[in-house]
């Protein structure tokens, strides 16, 4: 643990330096982008020579080409101009000779279908093993997460009960109406059940009990959701950190990776409502979606902050999962959409799909993903503008 405190102290130290520079922010994005983008087309270009696909090139950053690093087996290893990750480019033509492997299938278009399969997930799987062995790192440098039972109170809000009942931000919630907040569920309920009625709060405020009394009722968040009945703080469960061997590290690192996942589909449930937030003059209760220029605000947010440097790495992994979880999801144009080709090749005894049928599919849902983009990134644009912070409270 400590060899890792030690080890970020300079950096950290450097960068908190700089404040609010968007140099930093955008060198943290680009280096965080670059390893999950290099990571992915790892998979696929490793998969696909183990598979003897023939591949043409293994590119860092995208084209125009800067120069050919080396070349090894008939297959380049380039720099690119464009520091935004990387690229697999595989044979394109049918009668390409495959100078790699003998018995190799050539051109990952004549590649059997559930040879296809592998290459297409294997992308996604890097960027899942990436995640998890980066919480693994995490906590065993620096303790496995353990709840308290007590709920953190991250931020008061203006104007809100929870202000006027004097909560303080960095306040340890022990319990609420009489009863222990070992879970975040129990507020929403004791909100929710005493409108208007006053409650007693309990808080640890620097190693002793302070008792509040609080009279739940509405409040406007700062995204301007309108909140019936509640407090005005953010909250969140409150942890300490317990050392771990390898061993417990690895495998809360593959727990927790899981758990995220789990996390991130339900929240799938909610991304129309939170696209349609955009447009719309009243925001989504599940926030809004974030593109391109919201990452790199939000990586920069991290990295500048108190131990930013950790965050950065935390953010990192979490990514990681969203682009594993993002590239299975049959959206055309991306690694779910081939996969789901593949699985109809298999399942009509490996006749395809006709080619211009599916370049089709995926033309037209590259069209609506980049629509899609460019609204994301307006609205990145103009949260920007604003001042409105992506990592804010709500």
């Amino acid at each position: 643990m400590e060899f890792l405190t030690a080890a970020a102290a300079p950096v950290q130290q450097a960068v908190e330096q700089a404040g609010s520079n968007p140099i930093v922010a955008i060198v943290a994005f680009l280096l965080m982008l670059g390893l999950l983008v290099v990571v992915h087309e790892l998979g696929h270009f490793l998969t696909a020579i183990w598979m003897g696909i023939k591949v043409e090139e293994f590119g860092v950053g995208f084209p125009p080409r800067a120069m050919v690093l080396f070349e090894r087996n008939d297959v380049k290893y380039t720099l690119n101009w464009l520091p935004i990750g990387g690229f697999v480019r595989f044979a394109s033509h049918e009668g390409a000779e495959d100078n790699i492997y003998s018995g190799g299938s050539g051109t990952l278009a004549a590649a059997p279908p559930l040879r296809k399969i592998a290459v297409m997930v294997a992308g996604p799987l890097m960027n899942l093993l990436l995640a998890m062995l980066i919480f693994a790192a995490l906590f065993f440098f620096m303790g496995v997460p353990t709840p308290t039972g007590r709920q953190l109170i991250g931020e008061v809000f203006d104007a809100t009960p929870a202000a006027l009942a004097g909560f303080q931000a960095g306040d340890e919630l022990v319990s609420l109406d009489g009863r222990p907040a070992v879970d975040a569920t129990v507020i929403g309920e004791v909100g929710r059940n005493n409108l208007g009625q006053p409650v007693e709060a309990v808080v640890l405020r620097d190693d002793r009990e302070v008792t509040l009394v609080v009279t739940p009722g509405p409040w406007t968040s700062p995204s301007g959701a309108q909140i019936e009945s509640g407090f005005g703080f953010s909250y969140g469960q409150d942890i300490e950190m317990v050392e771990a061997g390898p061993i417990q590290a690895a495998w809360t690192g593959v727990t927790h990776s899981f758990d995220l996942l789990g996390r991130m589909l339900n929240a799938l449930a909610g991304l129309p409502g939170a696209i349609f937030g955009i447009i719309s003059s009243t925001p989504s209760p599940d926030g809004e979606p974030i593109g391109p220029v919201g990452i790199a605000r939000a990586t920069g947010e991290v990295i500048q902050q108190p131990g930013g440097f950790i965050a950065f790495w935390n953010l990192t992994a979490v990514l990681s999962l969203n682009l594993f979880l993002l590239n299975l999801l049959p959206i055309p144009a991306l690694d779910g959409s081939h996969i789901v080709f593949s699985v109809i090749e298999l399942l009509r005894g490996g006749k395809k799909v006709p080619p211009e049928k599916e370049a089709l599919v995926h033309a037209i849902g590259f069209a609506a993903l980049m629509g899609l983009m460019l609204l994301i990134t307006v609205n990145d644009v103009m949260n920007a503008i604003r001042g409105n912070p992506v990592l804010g409270g709500s």
